[in-house]
């Protein structure tokens, strides 16, 4: 990771101890922890694990402080969860230039196995995470899992996915976690809540616009025990979306961001992004500094997967521009030519593409308004949609770049092996075949939020009506929507959780877990829906 200067400090942020950080033997007691902000591991190759933390040098040195002396960190990586097999060691240094958060990249590890990290800073171990290899490219396998999780929006709700995702990733339910985008979200108190209200505050208050804001709405989420523990049981692959800016952004500009009122939007942008690499455990390099987040990383025989990034050089909206003129880019040309030889040169047999909105195209009309559901189902649907050219459809997903999903699908369509979407964005559940000049080419997954408000919740809190989970107005739109979408196999516009697709030689099952209630934080999660999706055959439940 390649990082610059660090702006100045405009607030700060403080925090009580959490649990998992121990004193080293014989060391003193401190009044804040040291690893405050837990531990992670992420961007898994057959021989190396990027690792993260940050670490809290004084109490003053809270996120976007921009204070606080240089620190060197102790690092081990270990084959057992008590440490009594080291097998890699060393120091970092973290600084204020980076908001103190440390990224190692430790190689020489043995393929597909599970490892044991921790750091420690003055004499203070911090909480152990586990994390595992990739397997070794020539590896024949059976079946690849990952847990797939978006928007989580922390005022809106509590993190009960991330406690069940920790716990099935400690037991080894899956192998990797892939998190597409809206990790954070930008607004300020009160402005994006949950149906009954904000169910625990932003911090900053206002909306996040510097670096110094960023940071600490990053350290805030990072508080959160269920999200540490989550990224403490597995590693992670992660992409973002608009949010980690700012909403409905493009390559110059966002729907939420007022220029000159809010500065320029490419420092803003670029304020965002730095922070996102300085607190998330990716192997990449800022795109301010000639790098980029889109990266593929390969499982053995069986998967190829693609991290695509869909903000950084997206062309304007098209509620301003045709959504079908030739030309118009989601990708840029440059990340355009380097998917193309990715996709060209695996020899894996799947090309999973991590994908941060939804590719499937999503036509909604309006339904006969012969009842008072019907009027409310369809405001609900238009939740989804704007107009472009007498059409409507969602224009910030691919729908909006109709010419450039389709130079997309032809490149997948060339090659022999079999293709998964896995998607975020809509905060809704989505399993849907992708078509391609009348062929089925493959298969895509969207997966709920995590809690950010989904549809049922925003007829609630925009149009005041009330709409229990699982209403007959929410099941009227749903059978709308598959009437209308032939290739939809499964949809649920009240859904908040994640999940996770088993990937084998021919087939893909993909499972939906489920929050009860997003706005309790020990609400029950379990396995809500399951669908299979087979080569030559679609969906087959």
């Amino acid at each position: 990771m390649a990082v610059g200067p660090s702006a100045a400090a405009q607030s700060s942020l403080s925090s009580a101890p959490i649990t998992g950080a121990r004193p080293l033997p014989g060391a003193p007691e401190s009044p804040y922890s040291h690893f405050m902000h837990g531990v992670a591991s992420g961007d898994p190759t057959p021989e190396s694990v990027i690792l993260w933390t940050r670490v809290t040098v004084g109490p003053e040195a809270m996120p976007g402080s921009g204070v606080g002396e240089d620190a060197r960190v102790a690092w081990e990586v270990a084959t057992t969860p008590k440490f009594t097999e080291i097998v890699r060691a060393g120091e970092v240094v973290a600084s204020a230039g980076s908001d103190h958060t440390v990224h190692v990249d430790p190689h020489g590890l043995a393929p597909a196995t599970v490892y044991y990290y921790r750091f420690s800073f003055n004499g203070v171990y911090s909480p152990t995470g586990r994390t595992k290899t990739a397997p070794a490219y020539d590896a024949q396998l059976d079946q690849l899992s990952f847990a797939v999780a978006s928007c989580a929006n922390w005022e809106s709700g509590y993190f009960a996915a991330y406690r069940d995702m920790a716990e099935r990733g400690e037991r080894d339910e899956f192998d990797a976690v892939v998190f597409l985008g809206d990790y954070i979200y930008e607004y300020p108190v009160g402005e994006y809540a949950g149906k009954s209200g904000v169910a625990r505050p932003h911090s900053p208050e206002h909306e996040t616009i510097t670096l110094a804001d960023y940071r600490i709405r990053h350290g805030r989420y990072r508080q959160d025990l269920n999200l540490q523990r989550a990224h403490a049981a597995a590693p992670w692959i992660v992409v973002w979306d608009d949010h980690e800016t700012a909403n409905d952004s493009w390559r110059e500009g966002a729907e939420n961001h007022t220029e000159g009122a809010e500065g320029s939007f490419i420092a803003r942008r670029d304020a965002g992004q730095r922070a996102y690499f300085e607190w998330l455990p990716v192997r990449a390099t800022l795109p301010s500094e000639g790098g980029h987040i889109y990266r593929s990383l390969q499982f053995g025989n069986l998967v190829n997967l693609t991290m695509m990034d869909l903000r950084t050089y997206r062309d304007e909206p098209p509620s301003r521009v045709d959504a079908y003129a030739e030309g118009r880019t989601m990708l840029g040309s440059e990340q355009f030519e380097w998917l193309t030889a990715a996709v060209r040169t695996s020899t894996a047999k799947w090309n999973v593409m991590g994908n941060s909105v939804m590719v499937a195209p999503m036509v909604l009309g309006r339904m006969p308004e012969t009842s008072s559901n019907a009027i409310i189902a369809n405001q609900m649907l238009g939740r989804f949609s704007t107009l472009v050219t007498g059409v409507p459809v969602n224009t910030d997903q691919w729908d909006g770049f109709a010419s450039a999903r389709a130079q997309l699908f032809d490149v997948l369509a060339a090659d022999d092996a079999h293709v998964l979407f896995l998607t975020g964005d809509i905060h809704t559940e989505w399993a849907n075949s992708v078509v391609h000049n009348g062929r089925e080419l493959g298969c895509e997954l969207v997966t709920a939020s995590i809690s950010a408000p989904n549809v049922d919740e925003w007829v609630t809190e925009t149009v005041r009506v009330y709409t229990p989970q699982h209403s007959p107005i929410t099941r009227l739109a749903q059978d709308f929507v598959r009437g209308q979408n032939p290739w939809v196999n499964h949809v649920d516009l009240d859904a908040h959780g994640y999940s996770v697709a088993r990937i084998r030689p021919d087939e893909v099952a993909m499972e939906y877990y489920r929050v009860s209630d997003v706005e309790h934080p020990e609400a029950p999660v379990g396995l809500a829906v399951s669908k299979l999706w087979r080569v030559g055959a679609g969906f087959v439940s």
